[in-house]
């Protein structure tokens, strides 16, 4: 069985290149199901277009293998709702400057 706490936990080690900060904490992850050994995760982006997004994808697809008992990955970028800075946890908030 999948914990999904381990695949929350190892989102936390993918990075957006342009921004210091875990995908976890932009908000960039939207859903995650866990499905015996089948996880997909449904996450979006800061832009459209941006030039990072099949990097992001294969990045989340690299550390959520590594879960235990991880047998595959799905993850499908989506648009909706679009991103914007409110998604950020207080403490991304905090280390962009970003106010409330």
């Amino acid at each position: 069985m999948v914990d999904e706490k381990a695949v929350w936990e190892s989102l936390k080690n993918c990075f957006d290149p342009e921004i210091p900060i875990n995908i976890v904490d932009l908000g960039l992850i939207y859903d995650v199901k866990v499905d015996d050994g089948l996880v997909k995760i449904k996450m979006t982006l800061t832009a459209p277009g941006c030039p990072m997004s099949s990097f992001l994808a294969d990045d989340v697809r690299q550390k959520v293998s590594a879960v235990d008992n991880v047998k595959n990955v799905i993850v499908d970028i989506v648009w909706d709702p679009l991103w914007n800075p409110s998604m950020m946890s207080q403490e991304a908030k905090l280390k962009l400057g970003f106010e409330d």
